[in-house]
């Protein structure tokens, strides 16, 4: 057991290590906030200014090395644009995000795995073949297609809800509406590949013949078997939610993450995106790592190496 934790632990600082590695060059390569944020006509003298007082310019290995300093430390710097905390700016925008991506992934969960075991269960018919053909549709229409086609059905054709900005309830929906049924439809597709596989195995075929109540089976066998994969999805698009976040803050105008997110890469405040991949980077650790001991909880025989040596038997 405490292998399989310190294993999983290491993994996970490695991530995060590699996730600040990769974006702090990144963000050094792909442009210079002096003149992004002071403008073409900044005189040379002002930029040179602007460089020395945010360390820009050193070299890029210092600048790198005092930035994993001050992360230890538990600084993650100071906004470019009005000099206040990078933390403080972002924490500021979370539950403007929270509010539209806690209830889409509910509604992902609510609406795609019960979907996707009714097709299952129902193969060949039509229920099977709508709930596969709306999976396949919603699967494979860009994010913000299906956004712009929700704005323009129930915004501007039915005049129901408003196509943008925050405020009232009325606000959440149509947020709300696309990420959860946009991420549905891929865990539709999952859970009912998966549950298909089990329904073809053979100690569920002869629990048929046995006369056990289909429910039964369903509930007791087929569901906690297709579980493992179905897991492994749904920690995925935990991580998805947040590149979900930014197209539907975009869209619906959302004063959330995801929109600091484009615009503080527009301008290159470099500390606030740092902060918010960091901060992304951390959540999408934590949701496999969750995966990583639901599987444990799920099948013992991977928590205690013994799926690997019958692997490598």
């Amino acid at each position: 057991m405490l292998e399989f934790f310190f294993t999983r632990g290491l993994r996970a600082l490695a991530t995060l290590l590699l996730i600040v590695t990769i974006t702090f060059v990144v963000l050094r390569l792909s442009g210079d906030p002096a003149i992004n944020i002071l403008g073409l006509d900044a005189s040379d003298e002002a930029i040179r200014e602007f460089r020395r007082s945010w360390g820009l310019d050193q070299s890029i290995w210092v600048q790198y090395v005092r930035y994993l300093q001050a992360v230890i430390e538990g600084n993650l710097g100071r906004s470019m644009l009005d000099g206040r905390s990078a933390v403080d700016a972002v924490i500021e925008r979370l539950p403007a995000t929270l509010s539209i991506m806690v209830p889409g992934f509910v509604l992902q969960l609510v609406v795609g795995i019960p979907a996707g075991i009714l097709s299952a269960l129902r193969r060949n018919t039509w229920l099977d073949r709508l709930v596969m053909t709306s999976s396949v549709v919603c699967f494979t229409m860009p994010g913000f297609v299906f956004a712009l086609l929700l704005v323009m059905v129930f915004a501007v054709t039915l005049h129901w809800l408003p196509s943008g900005g925050a405020g009232t309830l009325a606000h959440l929906v149509l947020p709300v509406l696309t990420m959860g049924f946009f991420g549905a439809a891929t865990l539709a597709r999952f859970t009912r590949s998966a549950v298909v596989d089990v329904l073809g195995q053979p100690h569920i075929r002869a629990a048929t013949l046995r006369g056990i109540p289909r429910r039964r089976i369903v509930l007791l066998h087929v569901v906690p078997n297709a579980a493992l994969p179905v897991v492994t999805i749904i920690g995925l698009m935990l991580g998805g939610l947040v590149a979900g976040a930014v197209i539907t803050e975009s869209v619906f105008s959302w004063p959330g993450i995801g929109r600091l997110l484009v615009t503080s890469v527009a301008s290159r405040d470099l500390a606030v995106v740092q902060t918010i991949l960091l901060m992304v980077g951390t959540a999408m650790v934590l949701a496999n790592f969750c995966v990583d001991l639901a599987y444990g909880f799920l099948d013992p025989r991977l928590r205690h190496g013994q799926g690997n040596s019958a692997n490598k038997g």
